[in-house]
């Protein structure tokens, strides 16, 4: 049963595939930028801020940064509510090119900017029964991992790319990098951020059978 349902699914991914390579999906973009892009990094060749393909929910998301707060919220000591420029302004900026592969097939090397999402959890205080670290954004998307997954590995919340602020297809104005997971999360357009004790929380995709884990050397679907 478990088989003949991964096949269904693949089945399903596979149609929704063709379905938008067919509706023009795959075109050519040009998004405009706010500075010149980059394509290459220490060496390393990158791709293109156009290079992406728009498959998230409910299309690109427009944010305004007067009115935007990050907030950080669950189990934590102090809750805080960011602005935009505080995050900017407040945070240590790291660089890092990480590859996005996308289950669809495609994958793209980019050049990431931003913050450790472990800087902006020390100043929350994370209970001692926080175990889960869950991300949403503005479009109802969500997405979750171990606690442990983002601290440990340096995990990144991008507000630039190859050189220029995310424009709003690509997640303005925070984009996780989530490297060595599929690209179902990197969660784009993100506005909270929950520590949880719910092992069992599962993300948009993650509801419709694709894995929690969401690791690039196992299956995208849930076994």
């Amino acid at each position: 049963m478990k088989n003949r349902s991964s096949k269904i699914l693949l089945l399903i991914s596979i149609l929704i595939l063709l379905t938008t390579t067919i509706t023009g999906c795959f075109e050519q973009q040009n998004i405009q930028l706010d500075a010149v892009e980059i394509r290459e990094y220490q060496g390393e060749k990158l791709s293109s801020v156009n290079d992406f393909r728009e498959n998230s929910i409910k299309g690109p998301q427009t944010i305004n940064t007067s009115t935007y707060h990050l907030k950080i919220t669950g189990l934590v000591g102090t809750q805080k509510n960011y602005t935009y420029d505080e995050i900017l302004t407040t945070f240590q900026q790291y660089k890092k090119v990480v590859t996005l592969d996308c289950v669809e097939g495609w994958s793209v090397k980019i050049l990431w900017e931003g913050i450790l999402v472990k800087d902006l959890l020390s100043e929350v205080q994370p209970d001692s029964n926080a175990s889960v670290i869950i991300f949403k954004a503005i479009d109802g998307y969500s997405t979750s991992f171990p606690l442990n997954y983002t601290t440990e590995n340096n995990i990144l919340l991008a507000y630039k790319m190859n050189n220029a602020t995310l424009p709003p297809e690509r997640g303005f104005p925070f984009q996780l990098v989530a490297e060595s997971k599929w690209g179902y999360k990197w969660i784009k357009w993100v506005t909270e951020i929950e520590l949880s004790d719910n092992l069992n929380y599962k993300g948009y995709w993650e509801r419709r059978g694709y894995s929690n884990n969401g690791d690039l050397n196992e299956s995208f679907f849930e076994k």
